[in-house]
């Protein structure tokens, strides 16, 4: 079903990521657009302005992601919202297609898009939910080898057709503006990381369903610099830490816990002896950099 580009609004939550921000307006310029800046120190704010008068600017404190997309989705009114993040480029159309899926899907209360990387391949975004045993499974070896047989996997399942999954990763999600109010929108104790699955989890128990579908296509750089991956993958441990107390049972949640503790100790003996027998000057480098994230992963998990 096509739906006129004014029932989808754009959301762009951003963080000193200026250039890349300024690509990804240029994808949506024709659209109703909201950017969030919390609290860059690039020059965002003024060459947003500047260059792109017609964008709503909210300026505000770093509270974290999800605080700063419910601000943006709530400062504007159309019944299907884009949030996006600040690295991505959205392809021609897509905007036109996320609203007529959503349009077409009543049940849906969010759907992902196609996500590829900058040379045009797929960049696989559906996953199981955390703390489950098919999730693990899949980040083995022969849960890859498994993942196309039957439908049985999430991330390895088709990405060639539209289905539902537990959660889709948040670079890119449509959102239907009535689910996200029905269950309260982003939980802001999220900070950074986890916010898209806890809210996909929520829609779930609140009888809404999560879609992937290939009907549009954004590109999306992702990665981050050797400085940030430290502060990043303690955040991404402290998310999942939070998905679990909120949604899971009290044993279930300690029993998970224990196992973060357990593979974070895991990979720094593993890369310990790594650095011992390693020649290679990358590669001691890169092993040097790992070991000092799961020290200081540990080092949170210590704090508790």
């Amino acid at each position: 079903m096509p739906a006129p580009p004014d029932e989808i609004a754009v959301v762009l939550v951003t963080h000193n990521d200026r250039e890349r921000l300024l690509d990804a307006l240029v994808s949506v310029r024709n659209a109703e657009v909201v950017v969030v800046d919390n609290a860059s120190t690039d020059g965002t704010v003024e060459v947003v302005r500047r260059a792109f008068p017609e964008v709503r600017l909210l300026e505000g404190p770093n509270d974290g992601y999800g605080a700063a997309a419910n601000l943006g989705i709530a400062a504007c009114s159309a019944p299907f919202v884009l949030l996006l993040n600040s690295d991505v480029v959205v392809r021609p159309g897509a905007l036109r297609a996320l609203a007529g899926y959503l349009a077409s899907h009543p049940h849906a209360g969010l759907a992902g898009p196609r996500l590829e990387n900058p040379d045009g391949t797929l960049q696989r975004s559906c996953f199981d939910f955390l703390g489950t045993a098919r999730l693990a499974i899949e980040k083995t070896l022969p849960g890859r080898w498994l993942g196309g047989l039957g439908g049985w996997s999430v991330h390895y399942g088709s990405y060639d057709r539209p289905r539902t999954v537990p959660w889709v990763l948040g670079a890119a999600l449509a959102i239907r503006r009535e689910a996200f109010e029905a269950v309260g929108g982003f939980d802001p104790a999220f900070f950074l990381y986890g916010e898209e699955v806890d809210l996909c989890y929520r829609l779930w128990q609140a009888g809404w369903e999560v879609h992937y579908t290939p009907s549009a296509a954004v590109m999306h750089v992702g990665g981050a610099s050797t400085a940030a991956r430290s502060r990043f993958e303690v955040q991404r441990v402290e998310s999942a830490r939070l998905f679990y107390r909120r949604h899971y049972p009290p044993l279930r949640a300690a029993v998970l816990d224990g196992l973060i503790r357990t593979a974070m100790r895991l990979r720094w003996v593993r890369d310990s002896l790594r650095l011992r027998l390693v020649r290679d000057d990358r590669r001691r480098s890169r092993l040097a950099e790992d070991l000092a994230i799961w020290r200081s992963v540990l080092g949170g998990l210590k704090t508790d």
